[in-house]
């Protein structure tokens, strides 16, 4: 089989979709944006041929690299795992007759209100939402909806751009960031209150042949909006529990309704007074680091099973779940430069056994902004058999390292 995939180099962690594809017999010939000289030797041992594009959300031009390859050789998947590249590759692919996410899935991915509507028109539970241009748009439907209500970017990964609005003010200031005076459209939601996680998979032909569940703690807006907490992510092995049917049942019918193929999913959750509520999905894996977290807890190269489902089809290994596995984001006390850390030598010694990967840049390293995710500044990936007392370790590292900037 013969792949075409989009963005071999960066980020660094996409050399390990070349490298698994390699790996179980797939010719690779990658498109993006550096320059071939600019890829280092192994990636390109990895690789038949390489395409080098201005941009690879440029629809023409990743079309005519795609028709240059076409014309050497026949091309039977174009495959990507990056957000922002799902919508120009699914076009490209449509236009080229290679198999695999149409357009459609792809809109529907990407665009937050059309999503919805999607799904609540399938029988889907999902929070109320619309997209909006104006501000009118949005007093209508506090109107009708009331506080709080939510304000992100129809197209958005992550809680990035996102705020929660509590009164008219706050509402105000929100579309004013969001360039809703300025005819900007956003997606507008009502709050979910509950529990917040994820549900991802490897699917093949819209059957997950993979799945995997996640918690976060505490919701992701509170995580990102507050320094003094130190958020964590745990990957339950406790999957085949019965209290996890309805998740997965409501996770294989978004997939199902939602026309997705053979591909990686992920989507998020919420379970609170109101229920089980849908959140939103993508046609891509998790970000932070998740695969990673997976393949510690489950004993598998996350990243060949991938590309079994993708070249063969199916997959070799199931996960183990023989741990529960997740990571901890440690925050700076402010903004600046990395002066030192306390705790660490304390969470070696009681924990050491449990880390599978941990992240501590030097002093010296200028901070980021607490808002640019679990795997900004330092981090720690760990696995335990138990879930329960994976989620209290990570309590007491939260209480015990700190990470001095100044």
């Amino acid at each position: 089989m013969h792949v075409l995939f989009v963005a071999p180099h960066f980020p660094s962690y996409q050399r390990h979709f070349v490298r698994a594809m390699h790996s179980v017999g797939a010719k690779v010939t990658g498109i993006g944006e550096a320059s071939l000289g600019h890829l280092d030797g192994e990636l390109k041992s990895w690789m038949v041929g390489y395409e080098q594009v201005p941009s690879v959300c440029d629809e023409q031009a990743m079309l005519d690299a795609v028709r240059r390859v076409q014309r050497r050789s026949y091309v039977d998947r174009l495959e990507t795992t990056i957000e922002a590249h799902i919508l120009p590759t699914a076009a490209v692919r449509e236009a080229t007759g290679i198999p695999g996410l149409s357009v459609k899935a792809a809109v529907l991915c990407r665009d937050k209100p059309q999503m919805k509507e999607h799904l609540r028109a399938h029988g889907i539970p999902c929070a109320a939402s619309d997209g909006i241009d104006s501000v009118d748009a949005a007093v209508a439907f506090v109107r009708q909806h009331g506080y709080p209500i939510i304000i992100k970017p129809r197209a958005g990964a992550g809680a990035s751009g996102t705020s929660r609005c509590d009164n008219d003010g706050q509402l105000a200031a929100a579309l004013k960031e969001a360039g809703v005076d300025r005819g900007q459209s956003v997606a507008i939601e009502e709050f979910i209150e509950g529990h917040e996680g994820f549900y991802d998979t490897m699917s093949v032909n819209g059957v997950p042949v993979m799945e995997f569940v996640s918690h976060y703690y505490p919701n992701v807006l509170d995580a990102m909006r507050n320094r003094w907490i130190s958020p964590y992510i745990v990957s339950t092995n406790r999957l085949d529990a019965s209290g996890y049917d309805a998740l997965k049942d409501l996770g294989r019918k978004v997939i199902t309704t939602m026309g997705l193929g053979t591909t990686a999913t992920h989507m998020e959750w919420f379970y609170g007074p109101k229920g089980l509520k849908f959140s939103e999905i993508g046609a891509r894996p998790p970000g932070v680091g998740q695969w990673d977290v997976y393949a510690a807890g489950n004993d598998i190269d996350i990243y060949r099973e991938w590309a079994n489902a993708i070249v063969h089809g199916r997959i070799e290994r199931r996960p183990s779940r023989r741990f529960a596995s997740g990571i901890i984001a440690l925050r700076p006390d402010r903004d600046g430069r990395i002066v030192g850390y306390e705790g660490v030598e304390e969470v070696q010694r009681r924990f050491g056994e449990f880390v599978t990967k941990a992240h501590l840049p030097p002093a010296g390293t200028p901070t980021q902004g607490i808002e640019a995710g679990y795997m900004a500044n330092a981090w720690i990936q760990m696995r335990h058999p138990d879930y329960d007392t994976m989620r209290e370790i990570f309590e007491v590292i939260g209480r015990t390292v700190r990470v001095r900037a100044g």
